[in-house]
């Protein structure tokens, strides 16, 4: 089960299309109906998250926390994805891409975290690679 959280009431976030692009992860990874949750949030709550759980003192675009067990059940709970919109949109004006396009790299980049590539394990090379099977044209 996949569920889509918008915790920020700054910007509209197509759920649905967050909902379809985390299906076809799953699918291109093989997985068996894991339970994901994608939780959109401000700049406040994810620098608080930061904090709590990385020592950083700063808002950050995206944060992952693989679960990677067994649910009451018996599904695979893989894991959670926080991403801060508000740093999203920032960060799209600099890639010259849109806010959604951006919100859907993070999406990527926090579901290969939950999936145990680190960023010295080759995570940007997998990324390219998934963009170009999932964006094609």
């Amino acid at each position: 089960m996949i569920e889509i959280l918008n915790q920020q009431n700054r910007y509209w976030v197509n759920k649905r299309r967050f909902k379809i692009l985390l299906d076809r992860l799953v699918k291109h990874y093989r997985l068996k109906d894991p339970q994901i949750t994608l939780v959109f949030v401000d700049t406040k709550r994810i620098k608080k998250l930061n904090l709590k759980y990385l020592k950083k003192n700063s808002p950050t675009d995206v944060l992952s926390f693989p679960i990677e067990e067994k649910t009451p059940d018996g599904k695979f709970y893989l894991g959670d994805i926080v991403i801060s919109v508000p740093q999203a949109f920032n960060q799209c004006f600099s890639q010259k891409h849109g806010l959604e396009k951006e919100l859907e790299l993070l999406t990527i980049h926090g579901f290969l975290h939950l999936l145990g590539l680190g960023h010295s394990d080759g995570i940007e090379e997998e990324e390219e690679k998934i963009e170009s099977l999932l964006f094609k044209g």
